[in-house]
């Protein structure tokens, strides 16, 4: 599972890890677009309200065959069984900033995503949701973050593959 603030490089980290090690790759927001899985539209942040359940619903067959990397800012409507590892990816603000700015999130949703990151909201979410020893932390600011962050990963599912299988 990889819970983050909009911007953090969570989508780019799970294909890519996807991809290396063999794993499916589920974009909640994409999977919630295409099945229209919404129960509103929240006006004051202009974004359409995920139908929590029906995600879940529609995830459950697929999560229970396991192998599923799963990407969302959110974490705590999932089942804690669905997971053995949580990394939140976090990004310096300025440089978060810039990637939300670019994407052309402005006031109310530009400031509210920044001080998401600022208080580690989604990364206190996650260690509320799911044992504390199972939620890790990683920078995800540069290149050079994305790459050690993808070995580290892949080593992990590797170490969890031989002891587990």
């Amino acid at each position: 599972l990889s819970p983050g603030t909009p911007g953090v490089g969570k989508t780019t980290l799970g294909k890519e890890l996807a991809s290396r090690a063999g794993l499916s790759y589920v974009n909640v927001g994409e999977l919630a677009k295409e099945g229209q899985l919404y129960e509103g539209f929240d006006h004051e942040y202009e974004c359409p309200i995920l139908d929590e359940d029906r995600v879940v619903d529609e995830l459950e067959a697929r999560m229970s065959q396991g192998g599923v990397i799963v990407d969302y800012h959110g974490c705590d409507f999932f089942p804690e069984r669905w997971f053995h590892i949580v990394f939140v990816l976090r990004t310096d603000n300025s440089c978060l900033y810039d990637r939300l700015q670019s994407r052309g999130y402005t006031g109310k949703k530009l400031q509210d995503n920044i001080q998401c990151e600022i208080f580690q909201t989604l990364y206190e979410e996650a260690v509320l949701s799911y044992k504390k020893e199972i939620v890790h932390q990683l920078p995800s600011n540069t290149p050079e973050d994305l790459e050690r962050n993808l070995d580290q990963i892949v080593q992990w599912i590797e170490q969890w593959m031989k002891d587990n299988n």
